[in-house]
């Protein structure tokens, strides 16, 4: 055997980890995990989705990304929890160092999942299925949460076997394996196969994941150019990537956020699009990169998406700067719609040290900025994000440093209890 890899997913991460918290730091008697419950945003700021729910309350229908109300038609019963990022963090990064005592090379494909080369690793446990066990084992001992682990050659059909009967099971799926464990699953069971491309195989009369990998690929070529090429290797168990534990640079930064109110002002929606530019600046500058492209989207009352983008004279990483660049994208953009949702985000970005080009008109204001946003992020860093505002955001409702996860919801606060 070349290559062997692991793909390890937590067993519905959000909950399991509420879960944990509950039993074994508050002392509570309910485990989330073993009624209808779920791990949901909150309703009252629009944030009111599903983020993660129990097998019981699976049973019931309830998906991850439904509304807390269409959730609650399926299951009114269900106990919901508010989320808790920093818990998350914590548990996520615990996971991740247990995961590093069994193989030298880890790739966190998110904050719940992650891949585990263990080429070479596995004659210190026997095989592949007791150090897949082992691995599972003492993640329950030692955190109190359950994975699933799928096993195969490459990234692709590990991922694919770790999907299969939860929770908390180990399940292999080697190239010899495909046609008994594979083929016979719905189209819309492989990665990378959504709802609008199921439609379309369903057309053509492919039911099957076996049927794709049989499929005659010039007619796949046909109807979907590269992507269908892309299918039909990945239905044939296909895959080229290479677990890498090196973090990719990032190509772009943004965030988003969904207001409380629907916003008709455009005063409004430039104040919430400064409070966006902080937070992506920030980002910027921590990573010592500047943005050439800013582009704001918009999301309005009656979810109609709409964006824009423009590139910059020279690249920047100040707030000031991304901020009137998305002031006079959002004055092309909007058409008076009351706004749900707004969004900056920045692209083609260049390391820090690269030379800025400068105009007549730049004169010193960008060193100005740059030294003032400089001293702003050393405060925020050191006091906490609240700790320098603008005098525009006081005694305002508009938070100063929006989008990403808001405080109230990273540090857990139980004081409310389940609801």
């Amino acid at each position: 055997m070349d290559n062997l890899v692991f793909h390890i997913d937590v067993n519905s991460a959000f909950l399991s980890w509420e879960a944990v918290y509950r039993l074994h730091i508050l002392g509570e008697k309910t485990d989330l995990r073993e009624i209808p419950s779920a791990v949901a945003g909150d309703i009252k700021k629009r944030h009111g989705i599903i983020l993660a729910r129990s097998m019981p309350a699976k049973k019931y229908g309830v998906r991850t990304g439904d509304t807390i109300s269409d959730a609650k038609r399926l299951c009114p019963d269900l106990v919901m929890v508010p989320p808790h990022y920093d818990l998350y963090e914590t548990s996520s990064k615990a996971f991740m160092e247990i995961l590093r005592e069994f193989s030298p090379c880890v790739e966190q494909y998110s904050v719940d999942e992650a891949y585990c080369d263990m080429t070479g690793t596995i004659g210190l446990y026997g095989s592949a299925v007791v150090a897949a066990n082992l691995m599972k084992d003492r993640i329950a001992s030692e955190l109190g949460f359950t994975v699933n682990i799928g096993i195969s050659t490459n990234k692709l059909l590990a991922k694919m076997a770790s999907d299969f009967k939860k929770p908390n099971l180990v399940h292999t799926l080697f190239p010899e394996e495909m046609e008994k464990k594979l083929w016979k699953l719905p189209v819309d069971e492989l990665f990378y196969v959504g709802h609008a491309t199921k439609k379309k195989l369903h057309a053509l009369g492919i039911h099957t994941i076996g049927e794709l990998a049989r499929t005659d690929l010039d007619i796949l070529r046909a109807h979907f150019k590269k992507y269908g090429e892309v299918i039909f290797a990945f239905a044939n168990g296909i895959d080229v990537s290479v677990v890498s534990n090196e973090i990719p640079a990032n190509k772009g930064y943004g965030n988003s956020t969904t207001i409380a109110f629907d916003v008709d002002q455009a005063n409004a929606a430039k104040m919430i699009l400064l409070s966006l530019a902080e937070t992506v600046c920030t980002r910027l500058r921590a990573d010592s990169v500047m943005a050439t492209v800013v582009a704001v989207s918009i999301v309005t009352s009656e979810f109609h998406h709409a964006s824009h983008q423009l590139t910059l004279f020279s690249a920047t990483d100040t707030t000031n700067e991304i901020h009137r660049a998305a002031c006079r994208l959002f004055d092309d953009l909007w058409d008076g719609t009351p706004i749900r949702n707004l969004g900056i985000h920045t692209s083609k970005v260049v390391h820090g040290t690269s030379v800025r080009q400068l105009n007549l008109f730049d004169m010193n204001r960008y060193e100005r900025l740059s030294k003032l946003d400089t001293v702003v992020d050393t405060v925020r860093e050191r006091y906490g994000d609240d700790s320098i505002m603008r005098a525009i955001f006081l005694n305002n409702p508009i938070y100063h440093m929006a989008g990403g996860i808001p405080p109230e919801k990273r540090k857990p606060n139980y004081g409310e209890g389940i609801k």
